[in-house]
């Protein structure tokens, strides 16, 4: 098996891992690991389209995450 086929592997069980994930920050830091595994698997192989939709994944996940602290911080502040 091509070790480009591991890397793929990998980032699916990444990915199936995170739907047992019980927090929404374990979720996204799963969600952002299993976007950069993608991204490098789209890149060995060539795949624009995998590339793409994986930076979208991380972005969107980066974003929840940040947005979530900057809620949770506003909250502490208003305590």
């Amino acid at each position: 098996m091509p070790s480009a086929d591991y890397l793929g592997w990998i980032a699916t069980g990444v990915f199936v891992l995170s739907y047992f994930c019980r927090s929404p920050a374990a979720l996204r830091s799963l969600q952002m690991a299993g976007a950069v595994l993608w991204i490098a698997y789209g890149m060995i192989i060539s795949a624009s389209p995998v590339i793409v939709a994986n930076i979208l994944v991380f972005a969107a996940a980066a974003w929840s995450t940040v947005r979530m602290r900057r809620v949770h911080a506003g909250k502490e502040q208003l305590s």
